[in-house]
């Protein structure tokens, strides 16, 4: 049992080991790899021109980059992300580095704390690199050091609970009325046990189970009896999630965080746009709009600075100025416009002084008069949050959270839900030192390893609404103890529903590879990755029959755990609308048919990090209609629990050792 002390020295070392090897990862591509080379990878773009675009919220300087007339290429640089600006030099000093506030098919804009310096005006060939976001580690380090020397007794009371020092506390049950009139018996019990929480309440939310429609009763529950919500997960897609939902339900929702990052049509509750609408928050900006033009007018003086200033004050400026006489070598002129200079910097001063006090006043109406005020885990952190603390922060996924990104929203809050589902994988480490010293254990599992055998501090849900029950079921067994029930409307459905004909084949169906010509894996020159061209050859043709059958390629996705076969795969066949990622990214989301390639083949029986038993769970608990397996069963069974999953296929599914004996 760790104390207060030594809880926040370790977090604080863990995250700073995180931030350096993040650092580390960009910096060394960045030594290593051509400009070209990096853009390739779609974390650079080059030949960038820079455009000033104004002021964003908070007074930041925006500058719009473009390569005039052409279409930027595809990157991953995200709304969001911390990026880089440098006349083809990643490594000079004054580089500057800014938000990505906005990205079109034609510009990025970025948004600056501080005018950049002029080469990124004047420069006709920048360079934007994806860098480091240390905005979000910073907050991170921030929520430790108030977490550490708190004196607010609610959040004392947490902080006991996270140590180990007390138990969750828990008030009488209370009779409810429940909005969503169709939560099933494990959603209520949910419901009742959180509203029953004095401090901490985790919702086991396994896949297809609705813990997010859960979350959002909570939510509704807790704003009618006239409390506060602050609604938080560390992606910006789950925190949409929530956002729709409660806006189906004329719930009041602010959306903090950039509007490009959000859904479009989610954009109009964010608090850039509702802000706009502002009456202080326009006086605000007409201000700062005639500062600008008066620092634009002040270009033309000579600046006090101590190259004339020869350590003179401004009032000694100033007087001197009125004698009309040179000073200590300074020209009378130069004098007399450094007295201007002074007076108009005096007035801009005044004006972003006034500006800044509408602002935060028009801030404080949005945000006071919101029932529930959505963020991202990092975003709570923001100095837009000011000091606010909330009833409840109900936090979703948070089994995809640090301990640490979830303290950003918990220092808020007086009492805290968690949802998620600690069966499947956990948030992704780059740093092993800091995964292995407790980076990678989440606080939803640690509680529930503290604190789980307690009745009332979670709720696991039991029906779920998205696999057949043939998918369903070797999960169930698995990792679940038998508890999920398909629901009806899903436990039978199959392809033909989708108006498939001649469906004959059962719901999960396993492709075997281990005596086809060919089939083993290989390692690219210089990455760490797998490949299996077999494999990949295999889920070109199952994708092209599954067309054929007429499903159409929103409904499919193929998911694979490596990196290098992911890009194999794309590699071989580009359909708009088709998802393919890796297990990894493809963790919350769902499609009617879902093609797993294991990739590993290999005559030692090794299955690298398919042994994370989370990734097979995600893998497959994807597919609504049909799970369709590609992989060498001589190699995956060398795990018990992989030959676990192919006795299941024989049982309850089928076994194809060819493509031309596979049917769907």
């Amino acid at each position: 049992m760790l104390t207060i002390d030594r809880y926040a020295e370790k977090f604080k070392i863990l995250v700073d080991l995180e931030r350096k090897e993040e650092m580390r990862i960009h910096e060394q591509e960045m030594r290593n790899l051509s400009g070209r080379q990096r853009e390739k990878k779609g974390r650079a773009i080059l030949h960038l021109r820079g455009g000033r675009g104004g002021r964003g919220l908070g007074g930041k300087f925006l500058v719009k980059f473009t390569r005039p007339g052409e279409e930027l290429p595809e990157t991953e640089i995200s709304v969001g992300d911390l990026v880089m600006i440098s006349p083809n030099d990643p490594f000079k000093k004054d580089n500057p580095s800014g938000t990505l506030a906005e990205k079109t098919r034609y510009s990025i804009t970025l948004a600056f704390d501080d005018e950049p310096p002029g080469f990124v005006f004047r420069f006709r060939d920048l360079r934007a690199d994806l860098y480091v976001n240390d905005i979000t580690f910073q907050r991170m380090l921030e929520a430790i050091s108030l977490f550490e020397r708190t004196g607010r007794k609610r959040l004392v009371k947490l902080r006991g609970v996270i140590l180990g020092f007390r138990e969750p506390g828990f008030s009488r049950p209370i009779s409810i009325k429940f909005y969503n009139k169709k939560l099933n018996f494990s959603q209520k019990n949910a419901v009742k046990k959180a509203l029953s929480s004095d401090d901490f309440f985790l919702i086991h939310g396994p896949p297809g189970t609705g813990k997010t429609i859960t979350c959002i009763e909570i939510i509704r529950q807790v704003i009618g009896r006239g409390e506060k919500v602050l609604a938080a997960a560390d992606s910006n897609t789950a925190v949409d999630n929530m956002v729709e939902k409660l806006i189906e339900r004329g719930v009041g929702v602010v959306r903090i965080g950039h509007p490009a990052r959000v859904t479009p049509s989610l954009r109009e509750h964010t608090l850039d746009y509702i802000i706009e609408e502002n009456e202080l928050y326009q006086q605000s900006r007409a201000l700062r709009e005639n500062a600008l033009k008066l620092k634009e007018k002040q270009k033309y003086l000579t600046p006090a600075t101590s190259r004339w200033r020869r350590g003179m004050s401004d009032g000694k400026i100033r007087s001197t100025a009125k004698t009309g006489k040179a000073f200590r070598g300074v020209p009378s002129k130069k004098l007399f416009e450094m007295s201007k200079w002074l007076d108009v910097q005096e007035e801009v001063d005044e004006l972003f002084d006034k500006a800044n006090t509408l602002e935060g006043k028009a801030l404080d109406i949005i945000l006071d008069n919101a029932e529930v005020i959505c963020a991202t885990n990092s975003t709570c952190g923001s100095e837009i949050m000011g000091s606010r603390v909330f009833d409840l922060a109900v936090i979703d996924e948070s089994t995809q959270s640090t301990e640490p990104s979830c303290l950003i929203p918990i220092i808020r809050a007086d009492r805290v839900v968690m949802a998620g589902d600690h069966k499947q994988l956990p948030p992704t480490i780059l740093n092993e030192e800091a995964e292995k010293k407790g980076l990678g254990k989440t606080l939803f599992e640690r509680l529930m390893e503290m604190h789980g055998e307690i009745e009332e501090i979670s709720e696991m849900l039991q029906i779920q609404y998205r696999m057949h029950e043939d998918i369903m079921n070797f999960s169930n067994r698995q990792f679940y103890k038998s508890k999920l029930i398909a629901d009806d409307a899903v436990r039978a459905h199959g392809l033909n529903d989708l108006g498939v004909e001649g469906e004959k084949k059962p719901p999960v169906i396993f492709l075997d590879t281990s005596n086809m010509p060919g089939h083993g894996e290989r390692t690219r020159t210089g990455s760490t990755s797998r490949e299996n061209p077999c494999e990949a050859e295999l889920v070109v043709s199952i994708i092209r029959r599954l067309l054929d059958a007429g499903i159409k390629p929103p409904d499919i996705a193929v998911i694979a755990p490596y990196d290098d076969q992911v890009n194999l795969i794309r590699s071989k066949i580009n359909i708009d609308d088709l998802e393919i990622k890796t297990v990894d990214g493809f963790q919350g989301k769902e499609k009617e048919v879902v093609v797993v390639s294991f990739t590993r083949s290999n005559p030692g029986g090794e299955i690298g990090f398919l042994e994370d038993l989370r990734r097979l769970n995600v893998s497959l608990t994807r597919a609504k209609r049909k799970l369709i397996l590609i992989g060498d069963t001589e190699t995956i069974c060398s795990h018990p629990v992989y030959k676990r999953l192919i006795d299941y296929v024989k049982d309850k599914g089928e076994i194809f050792r060819s493509l031309e004996e596979f049917v769907l």
